[in-house]
């Protein structure tokens, strides 16, 4: 029996738009001819997946039908939730779907994530799948590449050689605790959930009675319209706003690793977005694109839906001017040498790595105080992402009138 695969195509990525509410969630985020949601479809194009289940509501159901229209996928099924109440939910109803049978392997995804080595991907899910039983619950880890805040992680123990126990849960730890953490040998917790049917429907039993009762109430009081669930909103609006991590993971004592080592995100901030233009960024690159300046260079790399994606280039002992912008934030992610900053009364070395944000309104420059190229990626978000937009207070190279 082959896996099906699900997509929880329902969060609305407000993390990188904090300044507005009205821009494209996350997974739809066109960054060139391809987003998130589609990187996903591709990837459950594979022999080892059935068909698709999304789930997802009313106001992204045209975007999903377009996007898989786009991708070719012409067998799927949609699940549309009346109202947003987090992962428990939306992984329960996905299962509880007739086209289901009780004991096939569900694969969960998240919309919104970036995975850049599929077939290590595919690789494990085949190594694990008959290791599935109608209890126990596999979740995908990430190696950590770098300390981070951003992520929840866990810490296992090695059962036999191909199953690793979950020990321990870390919600979002500090950067101190992340590094301890990793010393341990820990993981990132991917959110990616490997489990069977009945595994699912017997750990909401055991754990979530009420979200059990609602969520299979809500589905065989559904509206159906040829491939597509309207849940019904009197049940399901009755679920209490929880995710599946606290719902079921931290309770059921039956969960085993997947540890993969691949590039993977949930571009869930700028900072990851700016690493993922850097990798990729010969794919953007065009001489049209690139502006010369008196201080050195920079490329715009590529212009979206209220944000610009660009690479600056400073010359050694370059300068750019003091300025502020009306219209605009900025996040900078230094991918080469050492930056100065002034960020409105204060000062700022950033190596390596290290970013730095630079809120709407407030007067900023840089500097390339040693001698190698200074090389930033620069997000620029707002609603005029012009040249025009710049106030200048100070500059070197005479271009205050």
């Amino acid at each position: 029996m082959k896996i099906r695969p699900v997509i929880l195509c329902g969060g609305s990525g407000t993390r990188l738009w904090a300044e507005s509410k009205k821009n494209t969630p996350k997974q739809f985020i066109n960054f060139g001819g391809w987003n998130l949601f589609t990187k996903c479809l591709k990837r459950i194009k594979n022999p080892i997946f059935d068909y698709p289940i999304i789930s997802t509501n009313l106001k992204y159901l045209l975007k999903v039908k377009k996007n898989l229209k786009e991708s070719k996928i012409k067998k799927y099924k949609i699940i549309l939730e009346p109202t947003k109440k987090n992962t428990a939910p939306a992984i329960l109803t996905s299962a509880l779907i007739s086209e289901v049978p009780n004991n096939q392997a569900m694969i969960f995804f998240a919309a919104d994530h970036l995975i850049e080595k599929n077939n290590s991907l595919i690789k494990s899910i085949k190594k694990h799948t008959n290791y599935l039983t109608n209890e126990n619950i596999f979740i995908f880890g990430i190696k950590p590449n770098n300390p981070s805040s951003e992520y929840g992680y866990f810490l296992t123990k090695k059962i036999n050689k191909d199953i690793n126990k979950v020990k321990t849960f870390v919600e979002k730890p500090n950067l101190k605790k992340a590094r301890f953490i990793i010393k341990k040998k820990g993981y990132w917790n991917s959110g990616m959930f490997f489990i069977r049917k009945d595994s699912i429907i017997n750990n909401y039993k055991k754990f979530q009675p009420h979200i059990y009762k609602t969520c299979l109430m809500s589905v065989l009081e559904a509206k159906r319209k040829k491939n597509i669930y309207y849940l019904n909103k009197k049940f399901y609006s009755k679920n209490k706003n929880k995710s599946f991590d606290y719902a079921i993971l931290e309770k059921n004592k039956k969960i085993n690793a997947i540890k993969l080592d691949i590039l993977w995100s949930d571009l869930g901030s700028w900072k990851e977005i700016c690493k993922m233009f850097e990798r990729n960024k010969k794919n953007y690159i065009k001489k049209s694109n690139i502006f010369y300046r008196p201080w050195g260079k920079y490329t715009n790399l590529f212009e979206g839906k209220g944000f610009l994606i660009k690479e600056i280039n400073v010359k050694s002992k370059g300068l750019l001017s003091l300025q502020k912008h009306y219209h605009r934030s900025e996040h900078w992610l230094v991918t080469n040498g050492i930056a100065k900053i002034t960020l409105d009364k204060k000062t700022y070395l950033k190596k390596l790595n290290e970013t730095i944000y630079i809120p709407l309104g407030s007067i900023h420059r840089i500097e390339n105080i040693s001698k190698k190229p200074l090389k930033i990626i620069e997000a620029q978000v707002g609603s005029i992402l012009k040249e025009t937009d710049i106030v200048r207070y100070q500059d070197i190279y005479g271009r205050i009138k």
